[in-house]
């Protein structure tokens, strides 16, 4: 579950590099260009594979060990704050599920049109292009704003994620495990910020 959540906390970077080509004044040239790639490269036509291979896995592990937790403690603490197990912690499995209902919903707005699984939306001619797609989506208020939502629920996600992940590994250091913190603070907060920038650039462009 660490490799696999490791693995997608790097496509993450990967996928915002390409999303941030969003706010280009070049009519889409840099985005398309850049999904355009992605979308017709062998060598990332493998690694798309790893990646679905990634979330399966990552989902899956992650609902079994959420259940062996549950199992393990059947019975609740009597004293709330008992625990000392962190408020990231806790709710992994909550903000696990959002940001699953998240993929779904992203995967159907773009993915799945590009499969031809999904309806290309009005107003768009191909559904290749995925400037025109994400400009429409994000000029939408409503999409916007749950986007924006969805994005804050992610960092949440991230900053446990990316710190539990290297102490699977056996990263638990003295020397090494307060700078993993605190590159996990910085990613958990940069990275959602990143993605937020752009459906805010469009509400008010």
């Amino acid at each position: 579950m660490a490799v696999a959540g490791l693995f997608l906390i790097v496509f993450l970077l990967v996928h915002l590099g390409i999303n941030l080509c969003l706010l280009r004044d070049d009519g889409g040239a840099w985005f398309n260009a850049a999904a355009h790639f992605m979308a017709s490269n062998y060598v990332v036509k493998v690694f798309e594979v790893f990646l679905f291979l990634g979330f399966i896995v990552h989902i899956i592990i992650g609902i079994i060990v959420q259940i062996q937790n549950w199992l393990a403690r059947p019975v609740r603490y009597r004293i709330e704050g008992y625990s000392h197990t962190s408020f990231f912690s806790k709710y992994m499995i909550h903000t696990g599920v959002v940001v699953l209902l998240f993929l779904i919903i992203h995967l159907s707005n773009f993915y799945f049109v590009k499969l031809g699984w999904v309806a290309v939306p009005d107003g768009i001619t191909d559904r290749h292009d995925f400037y025109s797609m994400a400009a429409l989506l994000f000029t939408d208020r409503n999409y916007a704003v749950m986007y924006l939502i969805f994005m804050v629920i992610l960092g949440f996600h991230l900053n446990h994620a990316f710190q539990s992940a290297f102490q699977t590994l056996g990263l638990n250091h003295n020397k090494y495990t307060p700078a993993i913190k605190t590159a996990g603070n910085i990613y958990s907060v940069v990275v959602p910020l990143g993605f937020m920038v752009i459906p805010v650039y469009y509400m008010f462009y």
